[in-house]
């Protein structure tokens, strides 16, 4: 018998949306597969949304609002899968995803092996997705991985992983107490215990951008900001646990350094926190430098004014952006993949 792949797809005021990324789960070619869909507490009609799909294989429950780190653990424990695909209530897979991850895994025999795929942003029209490869569109050891992901600034889609129950387990469960980057957070855990990422191509996943609502969207919230900085100091210890040799250290540097703009100058006493840091990491970490447009306002308001103004002008660029696509995408008849 062929193992059996659990889909689970935590659910807020995706109401909207939720119907086509069901779609998707249940246009996979891969036979043996549950869907498990978990509505937390959402104030719209998500859960009457996800009902219409309830049947033998697609199972939906509800719980009080409790945060996406929490409705994650819940759906994998009701998940009787052998293996775990994560996809989030706006994303979509192509119809192959699955079965050629799960064709890579059956040829590894290995379940502590990790498969990762291909995916490109999408606001509301999937066929406008780009697929860019970047360094880490290859088979890699787990500490080379996270590398190259801090040292080039990377990201790999939640839904791209395709995880064994062994190594779900073996990683522990989603971290509740992370307002931002708990995905990160959570597949950095599950990258260390594997064996080593297996890129698989071909099988595709369609990231909807959602603009400044999404709850990764960190801006000036300082609730926000104490939280990535937490866990980014889990992550580094997490990396450094792996190696702590020279290349370890400036990685750590690098990581810090990217992430610097986010707090600066708002919080400067998570910016200090961040430069000593470094400084025991054998780096320094450089002030960040405001984008020309707003070099006028920092020099007249300062440097608070300029960065309200820039978080300020790239909300109102995604609402544009936002809104232009889905105008289209009403205009081109609504196609879906």
């Amino acid at each position: 018998m062929k193992p059996l792949v659990s889909i689970l797809i935590p659910a807020y005021n995706a109401e909207a949306l939720l119907a086509d990324t069901v779609k998707s789960a249940l246009a996979q070619t891969w036979a043996r597969k549950e869907i498990i869909i978990v509505d937390d507490g959402s104030r719209d009609g998500t859960l009457a949304a996800a009902k219409k799909f309830e049947s033998a294989e697609v199972k939906v429950v509800t719980q009080a609002n409790q945060g996406a780190a929490a409705t994650r653990n819940r759906a994998f424990s009701l998940a009787q899968g052998d293996y775990i695909q994560w996809l989030d209530a706006d994303d979509l897979l192509s119809p192959d995803k699955v079965a050629l991850q799960m064709a890579a895994a059956e040829s590894a025999a290995d379940p502590r092996r990790l498969f990762s795929s291909g995916w490109g942003y999408f606001r509301f029209r999937p066929r406008q997705a780009k697929f860019v490869p970047s360094l880490l569109w290859e088979n890699l050891t787990p500490l080379e991985w996270l590398q190259r992901k801090w040292e080039n600034n990377l990201h790999m889609q939640t839904a791209t992983w395709l995880t064994s129950r062994e190594l779900s387990v073996a990683a522990g469960p989603w971290n509740s107490n992370l307002l931002g980057d708990d995905d990160g957070e959570y597949f950095f855990r599950v990258i260390r215990a594997s064996s080593g990422v297996c890129f698989v191509p071909g099988g595709k996943v369609y990231y909807r951008i959602s603009g400044v609502n999404r709850l990764s969207y960190i801006g000036l919230s300082d609730k926000k900001l104490e939280a990535q900085l937490s866990g980014m100091e889990m992550q580094m210890g997490y990396l450094r646990a792996l190696a702590d040799d020279a290349r370890v250290r400036a990685t750590c540097v690098t990581y810090l350094q990217t992430w610097l703009p986010n707090f600066y100058p708002a919080r400067m006493d998570l910016v200090a926190r961040m430069k000593q840091l470094a400084a025991e990491l054998g780096g320094e970490l450089r002030d960040p430098k405001i984008s020309a447009k707003y070099i006028l306002i920092q020099k007249t308001l300062g440097w608070g004014a300029a960065q309200r103004a820039q978080v300020r002008y790239n909300a109102v660029k995604a609402q544009a952006l936002h809104h232009w696509d889905h105008l289209m995408f009403a205009l081109e008849g609504r196609r879906g993949l």
